[in-house]
């Protein structure tokens, strides 16, 4: 009888626990077919989920060399998932033949592999399974990741609305590489004494392989139609913040100068005055894929009035925009390109106006009718 109610005890603790794990929050193990190999990726989808609403996505890429469990030990991101509700995605880097088989994001020697177009898969079939937000897919990284972060930035940016490389500046020569499609939100965290990533770049043999801080932030202030100065503010006695804006106050850049840090993820080792990990996603999370969310928005709040009821067709468009207008006086109308540059002005009258873009390459545009945007779609 002793026996029989210790196994029941037995049986009722294990029933128990097993009820604990399912219902349990964790990462979940997934692979994909690519390129020849099976690639590995760990997903993290909170609680709150339940799919009737699409949630952001952030990549989240471990150094050179490294594995997911050991990444997700090190940043794990799950509590700030569960509290803001975006899915975490961890992949894991392939054996890069050019260098021993070590785990690389890009490999030492160029036109090995290309790991790029993985990501824009595991977009697909995370989508698949998943209401993801397209227009707010994000992108981090340490070391190596942080290079990667910075590869997905550039050439997968039709689809990534923002990104956040620590410990790492840009390679060498960007604009061989990178050609921004949207105004992009970037974050970096970088250490002043980083001996492996240096913060004033890689120069050997007379050669450049990364450029500097400073190089890395004024590509992006340009591509972002930046102010070339930025503002600084203190963080900590051993943390400065720098940001870049445009002219109209909208935040693209930002910097988190870390005084005398290392190649580290501070929060988890070295500086432990801020957490990477929630400087990424208060970052990040302000940027969809059209930039800042709601920066035109308070604009109009904030410093005009008047407001306009107007409607803009046909869109996407050829050549020709008809904007039918009602206002009781006339309203100042801009045209900009992705990247904020200032292409076409104008007055509508009330009534029907009609804009000749038929000169304009095909591509996206942004059309502010005194302080209120719209997207335009140009095409052939």
């Amino acid at each position: 009888m002793i026996i029989m109610t210790t196994k029941r005890l037995l049986s009722l603790i294990v029933f128990i626990a097993s009820l604990s794990v399912s219902h349990a929050q964790g990462y979940i193990s997934q692979t994909i077919q690519y390129d020849g190999l099976t690639r590995e990726y760990s997903i993290y989808v909170p609680a709150s989920y339940d799919g009737t609403t699409s949630f952001p996505l952030l990549f989240n890429f471990h150094g050179g060399n490294g594995v997911i469990s050991d990444w997700q030990t090190t940043a794990d991101m799950r509590p700030i998932a569960d509290t803001a509700d975006f899915i975490l995605v961890y992949p894991q880097a392939r054996p890069d033949p050019s260098d021993g088989n070590s785990l690389n994001w890009l490999p030492k020697t160029p036109g090995t592999f290309d790991d790029v177009p993985l990501i824009s898969e595991l977009i697909d079939t995370i989508a698949s399974n998943y209401q993801i937000d397209q227009n707010r897919i994000y992108a981090c990284g340490y070391s190596l990741g942080g290079d990667m972060s910075f590869e997905v930035g550039c050439k997968l940016n039709n689809r990534i609305a923002a990104i956040a490389p620590v410990a790492r500046t840009m390679q060498a020569n960007p604009s061989s590489f990178c050609a921004p499609v949207h105004p992009t939100g970037v974050l970096t965290i970088l250490g002043t004494d980083d001996i492996t990533s240096p913060y004033n770049g890689i120069i050997f043999g007379g050669i450049e392989y990364y450029i500097s801080a400073a190089a890395t932030h004024s590509y992006w202030a340009t591509h972002n139609n930046c102010n070339a100065t930025a503002t600084m503010s203190t963080v900590s006695p051993s943390v400065e913040r720098y940001t870049w804006s445009t002219a109209s106050g909208c935040d693209y850049v930002e910097e988190l100068k870390v005084i005398g840090g290392g190649h580290d993820w501070p929060g988890s080792w070295g500086n432990m005055t801020i957490d990477a990990n929630k400087e990424i996603w208060g970052f990040v999370s302000r940027y969809d894929i059209n930039g800042l969310i709601g920066c035109a928005t308070t604009s109009i709040n904030e410093n005009n009035s008047f407001v306009v009821d107007y409607i803009v067709y046909p869109n996407p468009f050829k050549s020709q925009l008809t904007i039918e207008i009602e206002s009781l006086k006339e309203a100042e109308y801009k045209v900009y390109s992705v990247i904020g540059k200032l292409l076409l002005t104008g007055v509508l009258k009330d009534g029907f106006n009609t804009i000749d873009l038929s000169s304009f390459p095909q591509n996206i545009y942004f059309l502010n009718i005194e302080n209120q945007s719209i997207k335009l779609v140009k095409t052939e």
